[in-house]
């Protein structure tokens, strides 16, 4: 499956934005399907993820509470919802699909499909 992410931008503040993440070759249905993060010289970081079926949902801590990842899979699409953001989101966004044991959810090995990347920029 192919993945494209669009949605990043620049936001003050306290803002919100929402990520999107469209799926081609194939259907997210069948995945689990997680965003992560990544700066320059860090590790792609852990975001959020959710169950093929959307009934499950996981959240890095640093996020909990503030952003909300869904589902819509006769589109196809997987969204990530941030509200009040700090400048510390400030990155690059990816989405990825796999099908991780829940053990393994929040691990970026677990994932075989990864979108592009969207920039995110929250400005203080």
């Amino acid at each position: 499956v192919q993945l494209q992410a669009s949605g990043g931008g620049l936001v003050q503040a306290g803002g919100s934005l929402r990520l999107s993440c469209a799926a081609s070759g194939g259907t997210v249905s069948k995945y689990t399907m997680g965003w992560f993060r990544q700066a320059p010289g860090k590790e792609r970081e852990f975001v959020a993820a959710i169950s093929w079926s959307g009934g499950s949902t996981y959240y890095a801590d640093s996020v909990k509470g503030r952003f909300t990842i869904s589902r819509d899979n006769v589109k196809n699409t997987v969204y990530l919802q941030m509200n009040s953001l700090k400048p510390e989101d400030t990155t690059v966004y990816y989405c990825a699909a796999g099908r991780p044991i829940t053990s393994a959810i929040r691990r970026r090995e677990s994932y075989a499909s990864w979108g592009q990347g969207t920039l995110v920029t929250v400005s203080s």
